[in-house]
């Protein structure tokens, strides 16, 4: 029992605390938005157990030595493809993509989990690689270690995640030592090719009887341009951002009050208790109880900083990194596509939106900054 205690103590209880108002707050939204829906309302209960599920995952990593892992840095990457490249032979479909493997009564995304193996991954092979980073040359590597996997997740397929893998890639490269300079070239010139390829493609489409190929479904890439202007296709492509925009419009000042969203409880918004889960919160309780949440996430992406910077190791340092990257992402991504002004691409709201995969990956992943940070009090103490 004292042992116990001493541990905790170590812990960063504000971090936790932090993590615990976001699950409270997730669970009475997610009862909110399905109470009335015949076929989500079991999600709320189902939220519950994946909670459990993942601060059970917290504690088991918590209890690991972090350092341990670049001993395994190999047969994780391998099983990282494997169980990514068996999800496209042996996956179950849903909304148009392959994404879930199905086992008895058990249905996971490894692409979820896939986000936290490649970060370690990632973590031990720029560890080795630090003061190596200062060309274009150098980061081809780096591309392709993360470009396999990120491939197999395209191939299902999940833009979404895709993204998420480039968010921890160039946040992590950034925190190794890579010239920000050469990084930003890179975020500013890709962007651009990949938006003259899309404007290429749809010019193509309109005045040519050429194809310019793109390896993207058409509605992923109606979902990427359709936020600029969700009214040309009002009932349908642009029906999610549209429906999103009037909830949290409604909401105002306060909200209209807990489980009195009319967007909400009139099935006017779409996935409401994953995707668009934070249009919940804006229309139920309006601009305060929106800017409440995200007074939640900034404290959580603050000691997650913390932590960061006060690591022991260089590898520990390396993999605070790569959580806030893939949590941060995740956050503004979700965020702005629910508001109108970042494409829909699917990515949910970390430890918020319904889902077991997301919830014991953030779960486990936020147990390994506290696993770093507590190894750092034992070096103070």
């Amino acid at each position: 029992m004292f042992q116990q205690s001493r541990l905790f103590k170590k812990l960063d209880q504000t971090l936790l605390v932090v993590v615990a108002l976001i699950l409270i707050f997730s669970l009475v939204t997610i009862y909110s938005a399905t109470k009335d829906d015949e076929l989500l309302k079991n999600d709320f209960v189902k939220q519950i157990l994946n909670i459990i599920i993942g601060l059970a995952a917290m504690v088991f990593v918590l209890n690991i030595n972090y350092e341990d892992l670049a001993k395994h840095m190999k047969p994780l990457y391998i099983l990282n493809l494997i169980i990514l490249g068996a999800v496209i032979f042996m996956g179950d479909s849903a909304l148009g993509a392959q994404r879930w493997i199905e086992i008895g009564p058990f249905r996971f995304q490894p692409s979820e989990f896939s986000k936290l193996i490649i970060i370690i991954c990632f973590a031990v092979y720029l560890d080795s690689r630090q003061g190596k980073l200062n060309r274009f040359r150098d980061l081809i590597p780096c591309f392709a270690f993360i470009g396999m996997p990120m491939l197999l997740i395209l191939k299902q397929p999940d833009l979404g995640t895709s993204l998420v893998f480039l968010a921890i890639m160039f946040g992590m490269l950034f925190a190794a030592g890579a010239r920000p300079r050469l990084l930003i070239l890179l975020i500013v010139g890709g962007l651009a090719f990949v938006s003259l390829w899309i404007w290429a493609h749809f010019w193509f489409e309109a005045n040519s009887a050429f194809n310019l190929w793109i390896p993207l479904k058409d509605y992923q890439l109606k979902r990427l341009t359709i936020f600029l202007n969700p009214w040309v296709d009002w009932y349908g492509d642009g029906y999610h951002v549209i429906q999103s925009q009037i909830a949290i419009g409604h909401g105002g000042l306060f909200g209209r009050g807990l489980f009195q969203g009319s967007q909400t409880h009139g099935d006017f918004l779409p996935i409401q208790d994953t995707d668009f889960i934070f249009s919940v919160v804006g229309e139920e309780l309006g601009f305060v109880g929106a800017a409440a949440l995200l007074i939640l996430f900034f404290v959580l992406i603050y000691r997650c900083i913390y932590i960061a910077v006060n690591a022991k190791d260089n590898f520990g340092f390396l993999l605070s990194v790569g959580v806030i990257s893939m949590i941060t992402f995740h956050i503004l991504i979700n965020v702005g596509m629910t508001t109108g002004i970042m494409p829909v691409t699917g990515i949910p709201l970390p430890m918020f939106s319904y889902g077991g995969s997301n919830m014991i990956t953030n779960l486990a992943a936020l147990g390994l900054l506290l696993n770093i940070n507590m190894k750092q009090q034992n070096i103070l103490f």
